[in-house]
């Protein structure tokens, strides 16, 4: 569903983009073409990789990009700019092409994620709204794979609605967590929207509304025999809950010819909990009810969780997911590559004192090199848009800060990451089903060996430069440095 056709969010822009693009107009800038990369410096927890997400949400912002009457008034009212400008803006259309590296993709610092090209000010002017939908999506798929990944197989669910940043926190918090694996979400409109399963148990208000923890179990199980689960630590886990949750199995979900779903505890040792909630559920005839788990989980709490023999089948994680709170920005940036002048690429760069914020300059492209053996990811390499790397050849691949690490890639594959999705202004990419994008993820970071998986201190994946880039980038640096 694009919620962009129920508003304008045209006007959802930095300020300064605006005023920038009155002084391109002003300055005769406003035919040069210019090439704009989104890329990011670090990932977030200090992890191996982030997972793409945002693309379907960015296309659709693109795809109804235009400034109502109502914008040209406001900015008007500013007294700030021309009104041959304002007019320029009434008449607007985006004619841009842009590429961008498929949802679900694992992606590394320093890589083109997306790349824009065509008019300034049309390119300058989506900065913001390219950076909301890529930056928060990505930041939350990549918590979700981590907590997913802790989980060793077990199913997670999305619960974290009620404290998303907003409620499009929430809505498209959603579809990234499910994208990076989780299997479903407590948030309902985002089934009705996108198709993620709805999932969800009962509160702890459901069993206080009753006189007593089996009637409210007991009037639960009659309402949702095929599916009861039952929220059991309202008092007493393991001297109310669970045995009360097994009476209300036995005589309402059985006689109706269905077994139990679950339980869920939300409070205490869960793991503890877990272990003795198992064997009683076993010992009266219920080996197959799942035992679920919340309470502000994350990946670390899970795996340890997991590592000390808990016996929880089910997780069901919220605000630290939704909110990715251990690391809450990730941190992607819109630089300008190149322009061109006169029919001619002009590379731009951007220098700092702080060399990690130093760009790669010029029109490029982002491949990923597949060992052909075992599938396994070998490396990034960011190329010129020009140039192909021929993969029934050896290809040598170094480090750009550590010139002299070199490596002789033979029997790979080389696939290059980015794909276009606007041409001219034209939606020519279709967005796959969300659910084929969540399975072509989980595909994705198992291409990944697990050292660079891992959680703490993961292996750098290397993106590297190729000759002719790094080539450029060093005279553009010298250029510089002598002025």
């Amino acid at each position: 569903m694009n919620l962009f056709d129920k508003r304008n969010l045209t006007m959802l822009t930095d300020f300064y983009e605006i005023t920038m693009a009155n002084g391109y107009y002003a300055n005769g800038f406003k035919d040069i073409t210019a090439y704009f990369d989104v890329f990011f410096r670090r990932v977030p927890d200090d992890g191996g990789f982030v997972i793409m997400a945002g693309v379907e949400q960015l296309i659709d912002y693109l795809k109804n990009l235009h400034f109502t009457n109502e914008d040209i008034d406001y900015l008007r009212s500013k007294g700030i700019f021309e009104e041959e400008f304002l007019q320029y803006l009434k008449n607007f259309k985006f004619t841009c092409d842009v590429w961008a590296i498929p949802e679900g993709t694992p992606i590394f610092p320093y890589e083109p994620i997306l790349t824009v090209r065509g008019p300034v000010i049309e390119a300058q002017f989506i900065e913001t709204m390219a950076l909301i939908c890529l930056n928060h999506q990505s930041l939350i798929a990549t918590k979700t794979n981590r907590i997913c990944r802790a989980a060793q197989g077990r199913a997670v669910m999305e619960f974290g609605s009620r404290r998303a940043q907003g409620f499009d926190g929430a809505v498209y918090g959603a579809r990234a967590a499910y994208i990076a694996g989780c299997i479903g979400t407590a948030c309902t409109i985002s089934d009705r929207d996108y198709e993620i399963p709805a999932l969800g148990t009962m509160a702890h208000s459901w069993i206080q509304m009753f006189d007593d923890e089996l009637a409210a179990f007991k009037a639960y199980a009659r309402q949702y025999p095929q599916d009861c689960t039952l929220l059991v630590d309202t008092y007493n886990t393991l001297k109310q809950g669970i045995p009360n949750a097994i009476k209300a199995f036995n005589e309402e979900v059985l006689p109706r010819g269905y077994r139990p779903s679950g339980i869920r505890i939300d409070s205490g040792d869960i793991t503890y909990l877990s272990k003795k909630a198992r064997k009683m559920l076993d010992e009266a005839g219920f080996p197959d009810c799942r035992i679920v788990a919340s309470n502000s989980l994350d990946e670390f709490i899970i795996r340890d969780m997991l590592i000390q023999g808990a016996k929880i089948d089910t997780f069901g994680v919220g605000e630290r997911l939704i909110t990715a709170s251990s690391a809450p920005v990730l941190g992607m940036v819109y630089k300008l590559a190149a322009i061109e002048k006169d029919g001619k690429l002009i590379p731009k760069i951007k220098l700092s004192e702080n060399v990690t914020k130093i760009t790669n300059p010029g029109y490029k492209k982002p491949w990923r090199l597949f060992d052909r053996e075992t599938g396994k990811a070998i490396a990034d390499v960011i190329t010129l848009a020009e140039e192909v790397i021929d993969d029934s050849k050896p290809y040598e691949i170094f480090d750009s800060k550590y010139t002299w690490k070199r490596k002789l890639v033979t029997n790979f594959i080389a696939h290059p990451l980015q794909v276009q999705i606007f041409n001219k202004g034209n939606v020519c990419y279709e967005t796959p089903n969300l659910h084929v994008i969540r399975e072509y993820c989980l595909k994705q970071v198992d291409t990944l060996w697990d050292e660079v998986t891992r959680f703490e201190n993961p292996h750098e994946y290397y993106v590297d430069l190729s000759q002719p880039l790094w080539d450029m980038k060093q005279k553009l640096l010298s250029q510089h440095s002598s002025k």
